[in-house]
């Protein structure tokens, strides 16, 4: 039966422990890490009628569907959806560290968000048997791209609640990714074909009133997930080709128009090719039952302008307008599918940049503030929460930290009173799903 040695991971899976479900939402969670920290002045602040030259946007601004709401103009796209979802201009990360906060933190218990919400809603969904949270890189989608680095963290941490409930990281390997293969060379095309005759056999029979005799409970479940096609959710070959072609962000961004003087060339290359594809591989396993989707495309949004990085004006060319695309064809797919309700989509790095351009035409690491997202399920639509100084560098109005975004994440996803009950979950996830109030939304 070939996959069917995806009943060992069931297994295991299943004896770590399962959830119930009354205190677990039918809502998802899309997190958009922009590594690497992004200005908040070049995204959702611009701050050319406040602060003066050199601490204002260089790339000037645009109109939203804000009245009064301006953004940078590398975002033309979200500037006409502004109506659509939220912006926090009062998001204060808390340090200039390069990390992969809020994601994985001591805020977190040095757990992956991902891995929390799986220890909490149980490692696979009951129904589809889809992985609750995934981890998705740019070789998920592409195979020319490079592994994501993790110098600065490992976004599927499982911590304290264990291996089991790791996010399954598509294109990572490993035993289940063997199990689920996304991508299967020409030659092994027939025998693909001759398994899918033989398990629609099998089906038909069961249809038909016939027995599966001789599979245990778990054996069950893993030929459920692969004939229910729980792997299709992760094959991109599966949606409308014109939807595929919509979210493309490839065209837009070739490596033919990236600079090779900086080292980071391959990153923004990387980003440039895979980000739209992810996010829309991200829709389409939250449709499946996916709760909590990771979507990183590496450390590109470092824009120091040194002999690693582009200056921030270049650098929102190679990181802004994939963004930009991918994440306003995401916004219109969630409306036009009717999951503007069902999926939150977060987007944010670990930090924000300074207020002066420096020397060289960069900006350099600012944990005062930085740009904050959010979109979706649980938030309001065209609403600007909180106010930044005249120079963009710290909350004027009360502060939105991290930990009101994990409260706002937790809150979005789970009942946390119920939660609080439940006395077979480690304290540890516990508290990370109930510790921390929601940003007033």
């Amino acid at each position: 039966m070939g996959g069917l040695g995806l009943a060992d991971m069931l297994a295991f899976k299943a004896w770590a422990g399962a959830s119930g479900s009354e205190f677990v939402k039918d809502k998802a969670v899309v997190f958009l890490f922009m590594h690497g920290g992004p200005s908040q002045y070049e995204t959702f602040d611009p701050k050319l009628g406040s602060a003066p030259a050199g601490i204002h946007s260089v790339t000037d601004e645009i109109d939203t569907a804000i009245p009064g709401i301006t953004f940078g103009s590398t975002f033309p796209k979200l500037a006409k959806l502004a109506d659509r979802f939220t912006i926090v201009r009062s998001y204060r990360p808390g340090d200039a560290n390069h990390d992969i906060k809020p994601i994985v933190s001591a805020n977190t218990t040095k757990t992956s968000l991902g891995a929390v919400y799986s220890r909490v809603a149980g490692a696979t969904h009951p129904r589809t048997g889809v992985p609750r949270s995934c981890s998705l890189y740019p070789n998920a989608v592409d195979e020319s791209c490079r592994t994501t680095t993790m110098n600065f963290g490992n976004f599927s941490e499982p911590g304290a609640v264990g291996t089991a409930y790791a996010p399954f990281v598509p294109g990572g390997g490993g035993t289940l990714q063997e199990n689920m293969r996304l991508n299967m060379a020409r030659t092994r095309l027939d025998d693909r074909r001759a398994l899918l005759a033989q398990l629609d056999v099998i089906r038909r029979s069961i249809d038909a009133g016939g027995s599966m005799a001789g599979l245990d409970k778990i054996q069950q479940q893993a030929f459920d997930t692969i004939v229910g096609g729980v792997a299709d959710a992760f094959d991109l070959s599966k949606e409308d080709p014109r939807v595929i072609e919509k979210y493309d962000t490839a065209r837009l961004m070739t490596p033919d128009q990236i600079s090779r003087k900086w080292n980071n060339y391959n990153n923004y290359v990387d980003h440039g090719k895979s980000l739209g594809k992810l996010m829309l591989l991200a829709r389409r396993l939250c449709e499946a039952g996916c709760g909590f989707v990771t979507v990183t495309t590496n450390f590109v949004w470092d824009n120091h302008a040194d002999s690693n990085n582009a200056g921030v004006e270049e650098g929102m060319q190679y990181c802004g307008v994939p963004f930009d695309h991918a994440v306003a064809t995401f916004l219109e797919d969630l409306d036009a599918r009717g999951l503007n309700d069902k999926i939150m989509l977060v987007c944010c790095g670990e930090m924000g940049r300074t207020p002066r351009v420096n020397a060289r035409g960069g900006r350099d690491h600012w944990g005062n503030l930085g740009p904050l997202l959010l979109a979706g399920a649980g938030v309001g639509r065209g609403k600007v929460v909180g106010q930044s100084t005249r120079d963009g560098g710290d909350p004027l109005t009360e502060p939105v930290t991290p930990k009101h975004l994990i409260g706002t994440i937790m809150h979005t996803l789970f009942e946390p009173g119920l939660v609080r009950l439940q006395r077979n979950l480690p304290i540890d996830a516990v508290k990370a799903v109930t510790d921390f109030a929601p940003i007033p939304l």
